[in-house]
Order: structure tokens, then C-alpha cells, then sequence
């Protein structure tokens, strides 16, 4: 059987001796739920920041607001400067990010409900992926989780790039 994908991730972190962190907007916190589920959590996860503002991600984070004027919340360059403000700001080696309209409502024809950008920042660089979920708010909410987790599986094992 296979050990759940918290389980998984938090193995290779610990084997490599890496630290992790998180930003979140629209999973409002799930991500560090699910890695916190593990026990053991405390060797590798360092915490996260909820941004679900704009201010918060401009002025804890570090996102330009120009970023956020010119591109939104939901948009690639914000998920990659919030990766890389929170691993800054926590010290991490590796750092995620999530930003995403989960729904029913916030949705424009350009970013659907559902669109959801997610970020990695690690020493090596940064990566950014979109998704567009077709669920409710809280699949949408899981969903977007469950990618994250997924993108830094990929990193770990080398997939990612």
C-alpha cells in the first residue's frame, strides 16, 4: 500500500534535510493542515502565512503592488513572488504557493471560478503552474491543495522544471 502523500513528502524533506513553508490565499490554510496531519511535522514544515488580502500579500509577503495591480491575485507572477516572499520570510529551502478563485462567485471570463495558480521556490528556482478546477468552492479548495502537494512531490523527485 502507499503511504499517504503527506506521509511521502514529509520522508523526502526529512531525508534531505529540508525545511518547508507556505503561502496560501484561496486553500486558507488547508496546506498547512494536511502537512501538519503528519506526525513528525514540526522536522521539516515552518510554518505559513494566510494571505487571503491583498495587503497581506503585498506588505507580509512581499508582492509587489504593481504585481497586483497589473496582473491580480491570481496570476502566476503573484503565486511566484508569494513562493519566494514566504520562503524568504520563514527561512525555508522550499516554499509553496496558492492563490485562486475557489468560487461560486469572484470569476471573470479571462479567470474563471476554478482558475488557481500554484508556485514552488526552491535554491535552484521557481516554478509556477495553473490549473482550472471544475468543482464547488471546497472541491475547488482541495483540489488546489492537492496540486501544491503534488508540485512539490515533483520537485523532490526531481520532475519539476
Amino acid at each position: 500500500m502507499t503511504a499517504p502523500l503527506e506521509v511521502r513528502l514529509g520522508d523526502l524533506l526529512r531525508a534531505r534535510s529540508l525545511t518547508l513553508a507556505v503561502a496560501e490565499s484561496c486553500t486558507g490554510g488547508l496546506l498547512g493542515d494536511r502537512i501538519t496531519n503528519v506526525a513528525g511535522s514540526s522536522d521539516y514544515f515552518l510554518g505559513g502565512v494566510i494571505a487571503y488580502a491583498n495587503r497581506v500579500k503585498e506588505e507580509v509577503l512581499g508582492v509587489p503592488a504593481e504585481t497586483l495591480e497589473r496582473e491580480g491575485a491570481v496570476s502566476r507572477e503573484t503565486v511566484l513572488a508569494m513562493a519566494r516572499g514566504v520562503r524568504r520570510l520563514l527561512g525555508a529551502d522550499v516554499a509553496l504557493s496558492v492563490s485562486g478563485i475557489a468560487g461560486p462567485g469572484g470569476g471573470t471570463p479571462e479567470k474563471p471560478v476554478g482558475t488557481t495558480w500554484i508556485a514552488l521556490s526552491a535554491p535552484e528556482g521557481a516554478w509556477a503552474r495553473r490549473f482550472r478546477w471544475q468543482g464547488d468552492r471546497l472541491e475547488n479548495k482541495a483540489l488546489s491543495a492537492e496540486a501544491a502537494l503534488r508540485l512539490l512531490l515533483s520537485y523532490l523527485e526531481g520532475d519539476v522544471g
